[in-house]
């Protein structure tokens, strides 16, 4: 697996022009440099990227796809569909990472790095694309220019995605080109590690990674009139292939002066104290779902994602098991839990399921394809948790898994994806673009005590943070101003 170390104290790092020397240039400071190269931009623009998406999944999506659920009593909460503005996915791509892309670029096409500048058009198209699909419209040219304006118009969904789709193209390009126009190595060991901590400087998995990305934004115009299958097939024939070349975060524990980069469901992070399991997602697990039969052998995941015992909790109805006030949460027996285990992001496994659907749609002659890549998706999930190969086995051989492609169905498809993307924001662009169907997520619970402006509906998009109202108030009004019922709004992809 390929490991990124994420330190919790990343600083933001820019490039400033330095000022006039005076006679005695008193105004450099030879123990602060001002300026940079891109091997130390991108360690941090890489492992922000993708723990921005661990955070926001235990605090929204999580509790909106039910993987997760509060012990607590109802409070009127996220799951319960009361949303607040959240300032995560503004902070995260506008301040955090998106804020140290374009000058990283600038500077890797200055000094002709070519990889460089791939890596920053790839993890740029990655950010706008799980912002958008949070929120919507979302700044993109007027933004990351803080000089010219604190207030950037917002462009529309269709216009992001086009942009994202652009980028990953180009950053394709840039990783085709030779290695005699990258003048920088683009991963460094010593004296310290920098540089392309994601892939350790092969290139050739970073297209992979790219082309998984297009395939996954491609895939979600399945309610456009443009959605074209066999083009999301010519992405996938071009992606991850393996879980050796799955994106994810690895948390390692630091031991010096630098705080500790544990797992953020891990127990040392104290994050998920008062979580547990969604009943939703244990019940897939546990035969109830899948197989209507709870007394029928559990999926072999189940001890491994959770414990045989966990019961899950319903949203806002406070029936989880009874945990002592002094114990862990049981959550924390997850595999995902692990305090230096990985969060996966961009999967073999997803891009397994994502050619199942595809192929699917695309219609009889691409049945089988669709049929072998389902199987394939729930082997790589059942290898990467580590599954027992004879469980894994008696487990695709079992009534739970369709077992030919004239039996497959979309339901069998999205039911196992749902588990293999267990706390991926992605898979709530799933239920999403799906409507929440019980058709397809059978016993998807509603919250006890919903939010009335819910309406007896589900959640369609996140709402524009505080400070954006405070600054941007034009914009925000514009997209409806977080009305009470706002986040009903389908998103652009989500509407036919």
């Amino acid at each position: 697996m390929k490991k990124i170390i994420l330190m919790i104290t990343m600083v933001s790092v820019f490039t400033i022009s330095s000022c006039k020397k005076g006679f005695l240039d008193v105004n450099t400071d030879p123990n602060n440099p001002t300026e940079t190269t891109p091997n130390f931009l991108l360690p941090s623009i890489i492992s922000n990227s993708l723990v921005m998406q661990a955070f926001e999944s235990y605090q929204m999506t999580g509790l909106f796809t039910q993987n997760i659920g509060r012990r607590g009593a109802p409070n009127s909460g996220v799951e319960q569909f009361f949303l607040a503005p959240n300032v995560r996915p503004f902070q995260d791509t506008y301040q955090i990472v998106g804020t140290n892309i374009p000058p990283m670029i600038q500077i890797a096409q200055n000094e002709g790095s070519a990889y460089y500048v791939g890596a920053g058009k790839v993890m740029f198209g990655m950010i706008l694309a799980h912002a958008t699909d949070l929120l919507g419209d979302i700044p993109y040219t007027e933004a990351f220019q803080p000089a010219l304006t604190i207030s950037p118009k917002y462009d529309k969904q269709e216009e992001i995605y086009a942009v994202v789709d652009k980028l990953l193209d180009e950053g394709i390009a840039e990783f085709q080109k030779p290695a005699t126009q990258n003048t920088r190595p683009f991963y460094i060991t010593a004296p310290s590690i920098s540089g392309d901590i994601l892939y350790k400087g092969v290139t050739a998995t970073w297209i992979k990674f790219a082309y998984a990305l297009k395939a996954r934004q491609a895939n979600h115009l399945t309610k456009k009139a443009n959605y074209d299958p066999n083009l999301v097939l010519s992405y996938i024939d071009k992606a991850i292939s393996s879980n050796a070349e799955d994106a994810q975060l690895q948390y390692q524990l630091v031991t010096s002066t630098v705080l500790n980069s544990t797992n953020v469901f891990g127990a040392t992070r104290t994050n998920m104290a008062a979580i547990t399991y969604g009943r939703f997602f244990i019940e897939m697990l546990n035969g109830k779902n899948l197989l209507g039969n709870e007394a029928l052998p559990d999926d072999p995941r189940l001890p491994i994602m959770a414990t045989v015992a966990s019961t899950g909790t319903q949203p806002g109805a406070n029936n989880a098991q009874a945990i002592p006030v002094t114990a862990p949460s049981d959550f924390y027996s997850s595999w995902y839990a692990n305090d230096i285990g990985v969060y996966p992001v961009v999967t073999n496994a997803e891009v397994r399921f994502i050619e199942a659907e595809a192929a699917f749609r695309a219609g009889a002659a691409t049945k089988e394809r669709a049929f072998t890549a389902y199987k394939a998706g729930i082997t790589a999930h059942m290898d990467k948790i580590g599954v027992a190969v004879p469980a894994r086995n008696a487990y695709l051989a079992s009534a739970a898994v369709a077992q030919s492609a004239a039996a497959l169905t979309l339901k069998n498809i999205m039911e196992q994806k749902y588990i293999a993307l267990f706390m991926n924001p992605e898979s709530w662009a799933d239920m999403r673009r799906l409507d929440y169907s019980q058709d397809i997520y059978t016993g998807l619970y509603y919250p006890t005590g919903a939010n009335p402006n819910a309406k007896g509906g589900y959640p369609r998009r996140t709402l524009y943070p505080l400070t954006e109202i405070q600054l941007n108030p034009a914009e925000v009004e514009k997209q409806g101003g977080n009305a009470q019922d706002y986040f009903l709004l389908p998103l652009w992809w989500n509407v036919q």
